[in-house]
């Protein structure tokens, strides 16, 4: 038998003696497919990745716009030329986040990131390592990079669930290297603060206490504004990197 298919069966057995049902639905988990990704069949079915027809600056999905969402337009109060050389200044070369934070992927989320349901991440694991064959065509040889946790946030929180994918990851043949060379220091929550507060909250709270990769995919849970990824990416870069990407779970 496959060890893949023995983690199956075994979180199956787990799931008839603590029963804790499909995360968005709460429909009861009746295989091992869906005791192992927490999520039923059909709720699984409900989150395709789709990278096609996205913003050139922010990586959120297009609706009628042409090359920028109506949201960075609007922010930037210029013309669209102008906000492709505005967004050159920026430290990350690519973003992209995957799902919006809306619905069921704000269910999805929740029970991963509140609930610490650990299955569930069995099934982000897999969306996030989808998403990535989207860049890898771009790289040669990419080092993802996890964002670092606040400060004392495994202490206030008990886990980080951005740890908890990176070693996921490095349990995943074939994946690129988890490369963990960012710390994160105390400073204000970001949860309140707008773009350039952030910004200004975050800078010299992140450093590269190691020499990073050439190429790095940065990845974390939530893009909110992408201050925390900017403020990664341009560390990285006078760490040494060269090419830095961003990839996030899901978008505000």
């Amino acid at each position: 038998m496959k060890y893949r298919d023995i983690m199956r069966i075994a979180a199956l057995a787990r799931e008839c003696l603590f029963p804790a049902g499909c995360a968005v639905c709460k429909k009861p988990l009746a295989t091992g497919e869906d005791a192992w990704y927490g999520l039923c069949a059909g709720c699984r079915r409900t989150f395709p990745v789709e990278l096609e027809n996205r913003c050139l600056i922010c990586g959120k999905p297009l609706v009628s716009e042409n090359g920028l969402c109506m949201q960075c337009r609007e922010e930037s109060g210029v013309s669209q030329v102008e906000k492709l050389e505005e967004s050159r200044q920026r430290n990350f070369d690519r973003l992209l986040p995957i799902f919006p934070y809306t619905g069921t992927c704000r269910s999805l989320l929740s029970a991963y990131k509140f609930g610490k349901n650990r299955a569930v991440g069995n099934f982000l694991l897999e969306k996030l390592l989808e998403a990535l064959h989207f860049f890898l065509e771009d790289f040669t040889e990419p080092a993802l990079v996890p964002v670092p946790a606040r400060h004392g946030k495994i202490k206030h929180e008990g886990w980080d669930q951005i740890e908890y994918l990176a070693r996921l990851i490095e349990k995943r043949h074939g994946a690129p290297p988890v490369f963990r060379c960012l710390k994160r220091l105390p400073s204000q929550t970001q949860k309140t603060l707008r773009y350039k507060e952030r910004m200004v909250n975050l800078l010299q709270r992140i450093q590269c206490f190691q020499t990073p990769p050439s190429e790095i995919i940065l990845f974390d849970d939530v893009y909110t504004t992408g201050a925390t990824i900017n403020v990664c990416a341009g560390v990285l870069k006078q760490a040494g990197a060269k090419k830095v990407y961003g990839l996030c779970l899901f978008h505000a």
